[in-house]
């Protein structure tokens, strides 16, 4: 009787070797390959393009529009791009617990009102999905259920009811019969995110995979299937608080690094229109080490509390630490804050912290943290009512940030009176009931705050 034939999946690239090796030839990744039967070699998939067409001249093709439709959460839309798009492939991601079930079984229940769904479920059972239902409110909505890991199965549904938007929870759960290796393999779940995808495709059915994460927060399995799918979406947030957080890390369909604010309460989660407001709902003026930045989070404007602290060192090593900014641009501001103005860390402890859970990696918050750091340093407040961006360069100079009038517009929305930017983003019209001062330099920034402190 002839052997099985066997082969080695690397775990972390996904790439296959016919024999076991301690470093993957692919990625160089150590004790990560592992032995699975090769699967029969049958034509699983039908081409796309036609045979007897062949290729199509680009200025032959009809530039039609994209087609979009409402989920009923603005906030979950505002991060898709405006909405769902036909035959689109989603894939969510986040941490247990924090909520990703829950987001999508409230806009499934708000989409079934109107348009037919399918909520495919191989983690819990329909029981479980029942009473999650009962507990927000969404006993009666007509949403389709179906408990199933086969991925046969699945797809045999999906062509017999044509759902126009289907959720895959999640997608580590599923298996396909062409494969002999376990559910939750790296070739299992890009196998059937594969055939996910051509369905959806196919039958132009909108589709959302559920993924899992690692400890370091990135979607479990291969790169693969961050690659193949539409959309990426991060379901952020820390559980011991409130606030949800959902961030396109891709999209096709749409702009990215674009932020869903939501809130989680006992009937669910509730959409937070005036995020701003949230993060500095705790915000106390005339403290020393606070400072108030207008950040940009895809095309929507934050107001976002930035806290510095600054104490004599203790253990003989000063300590960097921050929360929600980038470590390695503190240790560059803190240099370019003593050489160019003036102000000497090396002896203290500077921690930063981004209040209300925030990540902000765009530079335009240097400015608002080497104002907090000179604040907490020289224990004076700054003005009251006062916001600032830009972004600093090594030579001490600031410089513009994008899209500065509509940061000024939003901070005057929310009662600032004053504005510290840098002079390329000074505005053109006059914004009312603010002040602008435009700075060029971190010494002239400094001693703006030292003239008012």
């Amino acid at each position: 009787m002839a052997k099985d034939k066997t082969l080695y999946s690397c775990n972390a690239c996904g790439g296959q070797t016919p024999k076991w090796t301690g470093q993957c030839p692919h990625c160089g990744e150590w004790n990560t390959l592992v032995e699975s039967l090769a699967a029969a070699s049958t034509a699983r998939f039908v081409p796309l393009a036609d045979q007897r067409r062949g290729s199509v001249l680009l200025p032959d093709i009809p530039a039609v529009s994209t087609q979009r439709h409402q989920t009923g959460m603005a906030e979950f839309d505002r991060v898709l791009g405006g909405g769902w798009v036909p035959g689109a492939v989603m894939l969510l991601g986040g941490d247990p617990g924090i909520g990703k079930s829950t987001l999508l079984l409230q806009t499934l229940a708000k989409v079934a009102e109107n348009r037919r769904t399918l909520y495919v479920t191989g983690e819990e059972s329909l029981e479980q999905i029942a009473l999650r239902a009962q507990r927000l409110g969404l006993a009666a909505a007509p949403v389709e259920m179906l408990a199933e890991i086969q991925l046969e199965r699945i797809l045999a549904m999906m062509a017999e009811t044509r759902p126009e938007i289907v959720v895959i929870d999640s997608i580590q759960t599923m298996y396909s019969d062409a494969l002999q290796s376990a559910p939750g393999s790296v070739g299992q779940v890009r196998e059937c995110a594969a055939q996910l995808t051509r369905q959806a495709k196919r039958l132009g059915l909108a589709t959302v995979l559920v993924g899992h994460v690692t400890k370091d927060g990135a979607i479990a399995g291969p790169r693969v299937l961050e690659h193949i799918v539409d959309t990426v979406l991060y379901f952020e947030g820390d559980t011991h608080s409130n606030f949800r957080l959902v961030r396109a890390i891709k999209n096709r369909f749409g702009p990215v690094n674009e932020l869903g604010v939501f809130a989680m309460t006992e009937r669910g989660l509730r959409e937070v229109g005036n995020p701003s407001a949230l993060f500095l709902s705790g915000q106390r003026s005339e403290v020393p080490g606070s400072c108030v930045v207008a950040t940009l989070e895809g095309t929507r404007p934050l107001l976002v509390e930035v806290q510095a602290l600054v104490d004599t060192v203790q253990g003989g090593i000063p300590r960097r630490l921050s929360v929600g900014l980038e470590p390695q641009r503190l240790a560059m501001l803190l240099a370019v804050l003593h050489r160019h103005g003036g102000v000497d860390c090396g002896q203290q402890d500077v921690f930063i912290n981004a209040v209300g859970g925030v990540r902000i990696s765009e530079p335009a918050a240097d400015l608002a943290v080497t104002l907090a750091v000179y604040s907490s340093i020289t224990n004076r407040s700054l003005r009251d009512k006062l916001i600032v961006f830009g972004e600093i360069g090594l030579t001490g100079e600031i410089r513009p940030v994008q899209r500065g009038q509509e940061r000024l517009k939003e901070a005057a929305k929310m009662g600032f009176t004053h504005a510290l930017i840098p002079n390329m983003n000074k505005p053109r019209q006059r914004i009312e009931n603010m002040h602008v001062e435009c700075v060029a330099t971190v010494s002239e920034a400094i001693q703006r705050c030292r003239a008012e402190a």
